[in-house]
């Protein structure tokens, strides 16, 4: 069963139940700095979780792409990726466990035809804080799992939340699928990561928030929400157990990657995944508008395109050129083209952004290379050094050694590496500190602003003005729109002046849900078609401005307080960028 197949049948089956549909969100989050990316697919929906009635009701279900890179040191495994598509259903306050773990088990093992006696799961075990999920396991009993194939484990398998330090959380229940390899210990269990077990979906049951103070208060509205990768799926569906590489939606590109290289997959698994794996997101970070930086999402980018180079380079001997990573980007748009890369001019533009940093990048290893062979003694600082600076790998460090009749000492290289990854992760988890979709009142303040700052650029500049994107966070907001020049002083004073005229008139703002194409005869802006459902919200302030979106918002103009605009630059051909802050 192909991917393509998988991806309907999952859909149809949930709205057979009653749930709509929703769409698919870029991989850079709309309106929210706490996150650089869609990670889950219940991201997009932060603000439902929340309590914020979502247009299209109680019971949905949809495909998102996601990407993650806590996992990255796993990906060259089977079944570990960076970027991944995940299929997923949610209740809003309306059904619950039996509900959702009775659809899991219905469609896996009625609509995907997979064996009863295949699958095992696990329920929360409970501790000081919150008791055993008796309840889960119950309901897996019911539907026809033994007791031999439901495992209780702790907070790190089988708890969910919050995000940040407080939010909504609660326990999951995970469902395994046995590949049939032997187990490798009389410990073997479904937590075990040799590969016997694989985890194919989650249900996370939010019941619960905690507070600042450390309390778990049962929430008003119970929400369950699911995950299954698709990616894992289609491989148990097709017989490969724990290769998702040799499903349909990587097996083309390994073999590109074969024939570019002149190695076979069966002895180059590690590598050979890691390149398919980071090109592949890359493709879809460029195709969702990151360019190559040294800065949060472009910096993401440009690691994952440096590492696959790397990759190839370990191939091959040498460095892949532009025009390899064109052949296999291609191969990656071929796959997904009915889904993500129909037009031309998209693919265009990620082949010539992917080639570019290529070339970029085999300019600064040559850098790398010729400051390497100037230094006298390598040892493991200098290795470090130069994996700082220039991306270099150990094994580039050590042929540069070796050329010298030197040997690096391995494990102060390491001890570097390390500390250098837990400063990195102390800087994530500080990026992550404020949770999902931060809706303190701040940001709501400035979220509403970008929507009359939207309106003020267009009354100045022309209807030519369209947002592509914002990012806010409770020091300042971030507003992208389509604008062929830099604004003139004159011009940015005006908007400021504007959007301050708007706030102190204290206009309501008001909330309407109706179709997309009513909302667009109504004149409400609409510039993100692609992530809109069959019903949208509307948010007029005043008879100003009238605009799609889905929060969060003030309740009157007035309560945004004076803005101030403190930057305006470029951020690519005909775009540009504006800052702003409460003043």
């Amino acid at each position: 069963m192909e991917a393509s197949e998988v991806k309907q049948k999952f859909l149809d089956f949930f709205v057979k139940k009653g749930h709509r549909i929703i769409p698919n969100a870029s991989l850079v989050p709309e309106n929210d700095s706490s996150a650089l990316f869609i990670s889950a697919g219940m991201h997009p929906l932060v603000p439902y979780l929340l309590g914020e009635s979502y247009p299209l009701g109680k019971k949905l279900c949809g495909i998102q792409r996601c990407l993650r890179t806590d996992d990255i040191e796993y990906v060259g495994d089977g079944f570990h990726h960076t970027f991944f598509e995940m299929l997923g259903n949610w209740s809003l306050g309306s059904y619950w466990k039996s509900k959702a773990i009775k659809y899991s088990w219905e469609f896996l093992t009625k609509e995907l035809q997979i064996s009863p006696e295949k699958i095992s799961v696990s329920c929360f075990a409970g501790d000081k804080n919150i008791p055993r999920d008796r309840e889960s396991g119950r309901i897996w009993q019911a539907v026809g799992i033994p007791k031999k194939r439901i495992y209780f484990l702790g907070r790190e398998e089988n708890w969910w939340g919050p995000v940040g330090q407080t939010g909504p959380c609660g326990p999951d229940t995970e469902i395994f699928f046995d590949t049939g390899k032997p187990k490798c210990s009389s410990k073997c269990d479904v937590s075990c990561q040799c590969g016997k077990y694989i985890e194919i979906w989650n249900n996370v049951f939010m019941q619960y928030n905690k507070t600042a103070g450390g309390k778990y208060d049962p929430l008003k509205q119970r929400n369950v929400d699911t995950g299954m990768g698709l990616e894992r799926i289609t491989a148990v569906l097709n017989g490969f157990g724990d290769d998702d590489y040799r499903t349909n939606l990587f097996w083309p590109l390994i073999q590109k990657i074969e024939a570019i290289t002149g190695k076979r997959y069966a002895h180059c698994r590690r590598s050979m995944r890691i390149v398919a794996d980071h090109l592949r997101a890359a493709v879809f970070l460029i195709g969702d508008g990151v360019l190559p930086s040294n800065v949060e999402q472009g910096y993401i980018l440009r690691r994952l395109l440096r590492r696959a180079a790397m990759k190839m380079r370990s191939l091959t001997g040498y460095l892949a050129s532009a025009s390899d990573f064109r052949m296999m980007a291609e191969q990656i748009m071929v796959i997904y083209r009915e889904d993500y890369f129909k037009r031309s001019d998209s693919r265009k533009k990620i082949i010539s952004v992917m080639a570019e940093e290529i070339d970029k990048f085999s300019q600064t290893l040559q850098k790398g290379l010729r400051r390497g062979g100037k230094i006298k003694d390598i040892d493991g600082q200098v290795a470090f050094d130069l994996y700082q600076s220039f991306g270099f790998p150990f094994e580039i460090t050590q042929e540069l050694a070796i050329q010298k009749g030197q040997k690096i000492n391995r494990q102060e290289f390491d001890e570097k590496f390390e500390k250098h990854q837990r400063l990195s992760r102390k800087g994530a988890a500080k990026k992550f500190a404020g949770g999902l979709a931060d809706h303190s009142k701040i940001v709501t303040r400035y979220h509403t602003a970008t929507h009359l700052l939207h309106q003020a650029l267009r009354d100045v500049l022309g209807s030519c003005v369209h947002q592509v994107g914002s990012n806010i966070s409770a020091e300042r907001m971030r507003f992208d729109f389509v604008y062929p020049r830099k604004l003139s002083a004159k011009q940015v004073r005006k908007v400021e002046a504007i959007v301050n005229e708007k706030i102190k008139e204290n206009l309501p703002v008001k909330v309407e849900t109706m179709s997309l194409v009513k909302a667009k005869k109504q004149g409400a802006l609409a510039f993100f078609s692609q992530r809109y459902g069959e019903k949208v919200k509307v948010y007029s302030i005043g008879d100003y401005s009238k605009e799609v979106c889905g929060g969060p918002h003030v309740t009157s103009s007035g309560e945004i307080g004076n803005i101030k605009i403190i930057k305006e630059k470029a951020v690519g051909a005909g775009r540009r960028r504006i800052y702003a802050k409460f003043s």
